[in-house]
Formats: structure tokens, C-alpha cells, sequence
């Protein structure tokens, strides 16, 4: 059996802690951060075609409306259909608006949501995984778990339960990001996952499930009724968007409902969140520093080092992130990557 997916790309994200590189202009998703391509190509490229038994439709495109010549520009001429967003209203309102958008391209079809910006090193695996989740998908919400390498205190885990089938488990709870200790623990067994944000569901068992979060869809699905349309384009009701309650998917649905199940999956999974991550995933030199441009150190290490023109040279410094564009340089410990985001704040209050 064939299965149809459509997928969901949202690409929504601002990536206040990949600044001064990651700005509202262009944000993360639309450099490239782990290869020769942008973040958002790479996923479009991995959800496209004929993979075994899954058949990708053209995607739905989820952004922000200024964004659309960007994603139109990584999409590489391939058919898509855009939803702009007149504002960011999180994750449950956009799987809301992409399930009765893809409902309207194909109502058998399922749907594919996942973000733009995060890295997939293996997609065999995960086209594996999607696999198997498929025939579950129908009466289910089925996401997927990473398996972890480490004790991760940035990420949600999810705590899996009975076997529904070969690699798919209903979910016993859901864990907010936990502590160090609690991720060691965790770690002791293989019950838990990274929650990685990406769904496939029909698109009427998503909606039927917000019966929990009404308020959520319901303004969400009039803000899409309301929408004006072009050709590819749906234009989202910017008064009626902007009053969504704004929730991820996670709480607005993941948590309430009974008809969640999981998929662990290893397919070299990377939320790119921070430059410490970035760092961690890139190309490093014999001294562990991982350079982008005109970049010269001596007696450094350990260090993430990215210009965008202008010549950075370091010496006799480790465990640093500097980062030089047109905007801004900054200089920060990598273990207080997750500052950047309030570094980018105190700067924007200061114009």
C-alpha cells in the first residue's frame, strides 16, 4: 500500500539565539547552517518524491508573509501551496490551518508537520520511521522520538508506553525539559525519547482532537476561511489570526488527547537551537574549533568562529562563540549560548 503524504513545512521561527546571523529579515531556517544548502532547502529536498511506500505531495509552505520570496527562492521553482502568517501564533493554530488546507488538496491524504530549521543526517531512517507510523496515522496523532545520546536538559521527552505495532508505542506522558539529574536518569532506560516536534496525522483526526483547545482551532479555521487567495497563495485574516491563542501543538493537543502514539527513531536528528549546537555539528579542526569565513586562530580552541566578511582573527582563547556580521558581533562563553536571545533583546531595547 502507497501512502500519500502531504507535507507541512513550517517555517514560522524567528531564531532569536542564532543572532546577529538569524535576524526577522532572514531567519535561521534560510541560511545555510550545517551544509551548502539553507536549512529549509534541505527539508524540503527530504520530504519530496516517491520513498518505498510513502508518495510526498508538494508541500504546504507555512510563514511568516514576508518570508515568501525566501521560501519560494529554496523551494527551487517546485509547486507548493503558502500560508502566509499575518503574525507568529505557535504550532497548534498552524497544524490546525495545515490539516484543513491539506484536507481541501486531498481529504484521504495524510500530513506530514515538521519544522524548517532542524537537521536530519539520515533520512533513510527517517522515511523508515515515517514507514511505519503511517498506518497508525489514520486513527492517531503519531509523532516522533529521538533517541538520545546524551542527557539534554534544552529538550521535552516523551515517556512511551504499550506496543501498538512493529516500532510504534501509544505515549505514556509527556516530560517538560528536565533537570540535569532527571536526564541522567532517563538516559538508564530506554522508555524515553527527545520530543521532536514533528507530526503525521489525518487531517480529521487532528481537528477532531482540539476538542480540548476549541478556542485554538476554531479562530485558527477562521482566520483561514476569512483568508484572501492567489493562485499558490492563501493569505491568512490578519485580525482574526492575530486573536489565536497561541500554544504548541504539544499542550493545545499532544497532552489531552488518548489517540497519541510514538515512533523512536535514530535518524541523526538536530534541533538547531543555539550556536553551542551549531558548534557541536559542524566541521571541526584539530583543535576542535569550527570556523565559517575569513577566520584565523592561533592557540584557540574549542570555538565556534563564523564571519560574514568581516576578518575575525583569535588567539590564546577557548570555549568561546564569536560571531561578526553587518549587524552585530558578539562574543559569549559557548556553555551561555542560550544568552544570545536575551543579548539580542537588550540591544533592541537600547534603539
Amino acid at each position: 500500500m502507497t501512502h500519500r503524504i502531504i507535507p507541512a513545512i513550517m517555517s514560522g521561527g524567528a531564531g532569536t539565539r542564532l543572532w546577529p546571523l538569524s535576524t526577522d529579515a532572514q531567519p535561521k531556517q534560510f541560511h545555510a547552517l550545517a551544509g551548502d544548502e539553507s536549512l529549509f532547502a534541505t527539508t524540503a529536498q527530504r520530504v519530496r518524491g516517491v520513498v518505498g511506500d510513502v508518495s510526498f505531495a508538494p508541500p504546504i509552505v507555512l510563514c511568516n508573509e514576508t518570508h515568501l520570496a525566501m521560501a519560494r527562492r529554496e523551494l527551487g521553482g517546485e509547486a507548493a501551496v503558502f500560508v502566509l502568517e499575518p503574525v507568529p501564533r505557535n504550532t497548534a493554530a498552524v497544524g490546525a490551518i495545515a490539516a484543513a488546507v491539506a484536507a481541501e488538496i486531498d481529504p484521504d491524504a495524510l500530513v506530514l508537520l515538521l519544522p524548517a530549521d532542524h537537521i536530519v543526517a539520515d533520512a533513510a531512517a527517517f522515511h523508515a520511521a515515517i514507514s511505519r507510523a503511517a498506518p497508525f496515522a489514520h486513527e492517531r496523532i503519531v509523532t516522533f522520538g529521538i533517541a538520545p545520546d546524551r542527557p539534554a536538559t534544552g529538550y521535552g521527552y516523551i515517556q512511551r508506553g504499550e506496543a501498538l505495532g512493529d516500532g510504534v508505542f501509544a505515549i505514556d506522558s509527556f516530560r517538560e525539559k528536565p533537570n540535569a539529574e532527571t536526564a541522567h536518569q532517563y538516559l538508564t532506560t530506554d522508555a524515553y525519547s527527545w520530543n521532536a516536534g514533528i507530526f503525521l496525522f489525518h487531517p480529521e483526526r487532528l481537528l477532531a482532537e482540539f476538542d480540548a483547545s476549541a478556542e485554538i482551532r476554531d479562530r485558527a479555521l477562521a482566520a483561514l476561511s476569512n483568508a484572501s487567495r492567489h493562485n499558490d497563495e492563501i493569505h491568512l485574516d490578519a485580525g482574526a489570526f492575530a486573536s489565536v491563542p497561541s500554544q504548541p501543538l504539544d499542550i493545545a493537543v499532544m497532552e489531552k488527547t488518548a489517540r497519541a502514539a510514538v515512533v523512536p527513531c535514530d535518524i541523526g536528528w538536530v534541533d538547531i537551537g543555539s550556536w553551542d549546537e551549531i558548534w557541536r555539528v559542524s566541521p571541526q579542526d584539530d583543535a576542535g574549533n569550527a570556523t565559517h569565513g575569513p577566520v584565523t586562530t592561533l592557540d584557540a580552541s574549542r570555538n565556534l568562529i563564523r564571519s560574514e566578511g568581516l576578518t575575525v582573527c583569535v588567539a590564546g582563547v577557548s570555549d568561546l562563540i564569536v560571531v561578526a556580521t553587518d549587524e552585530a558581533v558578539i562574543i559569549v562563553p559557548r556553555d551561555r549560548a542560550q544568552d544570545v536571545k536575551a543579548m539580542r533583546e537588550a540591544v533592541l531595547r537600547k534603539l
